[in-house]
């Protein structure tokens, strides 16, 4: 019976024209536009201005990609420092090697200063971007597929990722397919995407829960992940380094999402000065039946009220001169 396994791509970097063409950076410029239009759509759900958006992301892609090397290199220090290493190939970025959290950590900075300039809300600015971010973080572990790294142990399931004996770390010669976890990433992190989605709209996850909840997802499969790994990394007490980070960021992560919930519930009732309120599906609907004929015959009608149902304590005001608002189908869900 012949034996069923991942082949590895036999290339990642193509000449266009007498440039190189890597699949890694294709792949993180697709995630980075992916992330950009899913937030964008998102924050606009939420009554954002585009032009607020799009400068956060602009603010914080420069700066997640050098938070991420930073991060990468300072974890791995022994890649690029000490006999034999070269320091100049720590900036070598498209040979891969980022941290995401460096590159998280980089860019919240990078959107927390844009949105204190603007006056806008930063955590509904994280709130907006969770879901495309680790859809991004999907499509570059498809990069670390093409250039044949960051595989776990070595398996013969049918899934098995084959790589290339060059490629295969010291003390594993002998093998010749691994555990594929850059896989096993991407299928979790599409899940997560999924989730927050999911979740942001059934609960009226506002004011940093979407985004805390990306965290403890986003690190608790991570945390199982990075424990099938062999790449040359930090080990302290038998555990490495990365695990013990992820362990850290999973914990206060939850602590951080438990407290939202308990003291931060809702929405908000404004993303940025002068932007309107969000609404939920339930308000829409409301909003909906007040335009409906009977409303035109002559039936009285209340304009819906925001925030009754989010726990944000807002509402508008009910004036029985003027005419029913109608209802913002975008509302707070934001459609990706």
């Amino acid at each position: 019976m012949t034996e069923l396994f991942i082949p590895s791509p036999s290339q990642g970097v193509w000449e266009v024209l007498g440039f190189p063409v890597r699949a890694y950076a294709i792949c993180i410029i697709i995630g980075i536009v992916l992330a950009w239009v899913m937030g964008s759509r998102r924050w606009a759900g939420r009554g954002g201005r585009a032009e607020t958006l799009e400068t956060a992301v602009l603010v914080a892609v420069p700066l997640g990609i050098v938070g991420a090397r930073i991060y990468h290199v300072i974890t791995d220090a022994q890649l690029y420092f000490g006999p034999g290493r070269d320091p100049v190939r720590a900036l070598y970025i498209w040979e891969g090697g980022l941290g995401i959290y460096g590159a998280v950590a980089a860019g919240a900075l990078g959107i927390w200063l844009v949105a204190r300039r603007r006056g806008a809300s930063f955590m509904a600015i994280a709130d907006a971007l969770a879901p495309g971010l680790v859809l991004a973080q999907a499509v570059g572990r498809i990069g670390n597929y093409f250039n044949q790294e960051l595989f776990g142990r070595p398996t013969t399931l049918p899934w098995g990722l084959e790589i290339d004996a060059v490629n295969r770390p010291d003390g594993y010669e002998q093998f010749a397919t691994f555990h594929p976890t850059f896989l096993y990433e991407l299928l979790w992190n599409v899940g997560v995407c999924l989730l927050l989605i999911w979740a942001g709209r059934r609960f009226s996850l506002g004011r940093g829960k979407t985004f805390a909840l990306y965290v403890v997802l986003y690190a608790l499969g991570r945390f199982w992940i990075e424990a099938l790994r062999i790449d040359p990394a930090n080990v302290f007490g038998g555990v490495r380094l990365n695990n013990w980070t992820t362990l850290a960021i999973l914990l206060a992560g939850l602590v951080w999402f438990v407290w939202l919930l308990r003291f931060r519930p809702g929405l908000e009732t404004s993303v940025e000065p002068g932007a309107p309120a969000p609404e939920e599906e339930g308000d829409e609907r409301v909003a909906a039946r007040a335009l409906e004929p009977q409303a035109a015959a002559g039936s009285p009608s209340t304009p819906a009220t925001d925030g009754a149902e989010d726990g944000s304590g807002a509402a508008d005001e009910a004036d029985p001169q003027s005419p029913p608002r109608e209802a913002d189908h975008d509302g707070a869900t934001g459609r990706d």
